[in-house]
């Protein structure tokens, strides 16, 4: 079962200015992950907005009946989009969505956010 990645493409960091930048540091992201995503055998998607302004360029990290992550406050760059992508092969591998720490790509320590339970399914 793949995992997906749901990039912000509205996401301006602290430092974002009209002056200084040509488009949201989102869409630099989206660009990066994208560029990756579909080797690793990981789907992504794009949304305008996951509400976690604070917290500049926001991903979540997704499966049907797994736990989902949100992780925030990366850089839009090549390290940052491969340590994303990297996680997201570690949740599409895992049963439950959880992953070892252990294991955990250094890039993403430090960027979660909040993590959700799956859905309840029909029957419960």
């Amino acid at each position: 079962m793949t995992s997906w990645i749901t990039i912000c493409d509205t996401c301006k960091r602290d430092d974002w200015s009209a002056e200084t930048h040509g488009r949201p540091h989102g869409e630099d992201l989206a660009e990066r992950i994208e560029a990756r995503a579909s080797d690793a055998g990981v789907r992504t998607r794009r949304v305008s907005c996951l509400m976690g302004c604070t917290h500049g360029c926001n991903v979540a990290v997704q499966g049907n009946d797994k736990l989902a992550y949100t992780l925030g406050r990366f850089t839009p760059d090549d390290d940052a989009a491969q340590a994303i992508v990297d996680y997201a092969v570690l949740h599409a591998q895992s049963e439950t969505g959880q992953v070892p720490y252990r294991t955990w790509p250094q890039g993403v320590k430090g960027h979660f956010i909040t993590r959700h339970p799956p859905l309840p399914g029909d029957e419960d």
